[in-house]
């Protein structure tokens, strides 16, 4: 397991509530080139990297290709392989270039996507300790229902890529509501 640059801050994006995908006060991370994943299974390097960061929960894949957001929990997307372009805040959002190495870190009710991504494309997804995942879709009664459980969802205590006192733990504890 390697951080390509121990020094690395994420970018930070802020995304209001569209009326249908809440989103979340506190902003998505986008770590660029985070992870040195040149080797025969990036897969298990990503994974060391969260389990060590204490985030669990664990499965490979892609990003759905419709909107959805996770009310109950926050997640963290680490690129494997390949690249995919992902619109993230719901259809008012926007579409950021995810590649191999970087990772996202969504907090609970960010609206996310998948628009377009190469054959190979493969992430890691982790979540930190807390309730299960569940996928929701945008509607106005999942919204309603949104709105009550993000602001219950514990701060995690540990940033995914950079451990305890990574900027996560700091950047969403000043964008908390």
């Amino acid at each position: 397991m390697s951080v390509a640059d121990a020094g690395i801050e994420p970018l930070t994006f802020f995304f209001a509530d569209d009326g249908l995908v809440p989103n979340n006060p506190m902003p998505l991370l986008v770590y660029r080139r985070a992870v040195e994943v040149a080797n025969n299974d990036p897969e298990s390097t990503i994974e060391a990297l969260f389990g060590a960061n204490g985030w669990g929960g664990m499965w490979r894949n892609g990003v759905y290709d419709y909107l959805h957001y996770h009310a109950t929990v926050h997640e963290a997307l680490g690129v494997a392989r390949g690249q995919a372009r992902v619109q993230f805040g719901g259809e008012r959002g926007q579409t950021l270039e995810i590649s191999t190495g970087d990772i996202a870190i969504l907090p609970a009710g960010t609206g996310h996507r998948l628009i377009s991504a190469s054959r190979d494309f493969c992430v890691v997804g982790a979540y930190p300790p807390g309730p299960s995942m569940q996928i929701t879709r945008p509607t106005p009664e999942n919204h309603a229902k949104a709105l009550k459980t993000i602001p219950q969802v514990r701060l995690p205590k540990s940033d995914p890529v950079r451990g305890e006192g990574g900027p996560l733990v700091r950047l969403w504890k000043s964008g908390a509501a």
